[in-house]
């Protein structure tokens, strides 16, 4: 008897499961899906490498959240519902109990985002997850980053900072306490995909994305696209008890600002939604706060409470300039 590979072993224990959404899921050369009629199929990717995205010691089953979330979080801000999945995973070698928490993890968020998971690729290598999401929008109702006008509110979801904060701590560039520091990291390493509220934006939102690589940096996307610019007031800058005591610091300020991590939704919206939105954050149970406007112009400029620029280096994350 010919005794099946580690590799499709490794599959076939932690990998497959039944694939709801799918015609046909793990197991053979192509998954199959059916795509509605007048429905628009959203897909996006996402690379995490250790040591570059994650910290080498993260706990597998808080990583297997995080592979999936950050590409939930895509569909979110594209307004799209999410169905399918595919994991390309690339490890140093066969550790069936680092895999079956990093397993855990993942399909724990996929069940309850009713995302199944229908193919991929498993290979030997440095730590490399790589996750292919798809799903539906109705055709022409996606929201998009190049809709934003002059005079529209610029909003955010919840709180940002926490997650970038962390990471700042465990760089030597700022001090957590340790209570501080555990609170935090659970926001690197578990943030929460704000996919009802992508949807729920549909026909509201001027324009949108996620906050992946920092505020000022990803809302800037959507200024470049949109062809105008931004203010945000400092002051407005949603942020929890952690980050409220280190906002007052450059480096605290700029962990906020230009951090990334927080997969929470940037969007625009008419100044006459407001309401509509406010009654949104009621119903969804999620923060919506409006930091600022768009104006015509080109750029994003952080101002505090007296009007005046607040210098930051706004970039945000970027692989090819990050040390």
């Amino acid at each position: 008897m010919i005794k099946q590979s580690p590799e499709f072993d490794l599959i076939a224990r932690h990998f497959t499961r039944p694939a709801a959404n799918a015609v046909l899921g793990v197991g053979d050369d192509c998954a199959l899906v059916d795509v509605s009629n007048g429905m628009d199929l959203a897909v996006s990717t996402d690379t995490m490498v250790s040591g570059t995205h994650f910290f080498p010691d993260v706990d597998p089953e808080t990583l297997g959240h995080k592979a999936l979330a950050v590409n939930l979080s895509d569909m979110a801000a594209m307004g799209a519902t999410p169905y399918w999945a595919m994991l390309a995973l690339t490890v140093p070698a066969v550790n069936h109990e680092w895999l079956a928490k990093f397993a855990k993890g993942f399909f724990d968020l996929a069940e309850e985002s009713g995302v199944s998971l229908i193919g991929g690729d498993t290979t030997k290598g440095p730590l490399t997850l790589t996750v292919t999401i798809m799903g539906e929008v109705p055709a022409g109702a996606a929201l998009r980053r190049n809709g934003a006008k002059a005079g529209n509110d610029i909003w955010v979801s919840g709180n940002l900072g926490d997650a970038a904060l962390a990471v700042a701590h465990r760089r030597g560039l700022l001090k957590l306490d340790e209570e501080d520091y555990m609170e935090a990291v659970m926001r690197l390493y578990e943030p929460t995909p704000r996919v009802s509220l992508g949807q729920a934006l549909r026909g509201l939102a001027t324009s949108a994305i996620d906050i992946s690589d920092g505020l000022l940096g990803d809302l800037g996307h959507i200024c470049e696209l949109s062809k105008v610019g931004a203010t945000v007031e400092a002051e407005r800058l949603p942020v929890s008890a952690i980050g409220a005591k280190h906002a007052s610091s450059l480096a605290g300020l700029t962990a906020i600002v230009a951090g990334g991590d927080d997969y929470e939704l940037c969007f625009t919206a008419p100044a006459n939604a407001r309401e509509s939105i406010e009654d949104l954050a009621d119903m969804l149970g999620v923060p919506l706060t409006r930091i600022g406007e768009i104006r015509k112009g080109k750029g994003v400029s952080l101002v505090g409470a007296d009007g005046k620029a607040i210098s930051v280096d706004g970039r945000g994350f970027d692989h090819f300039t990050a040390a």
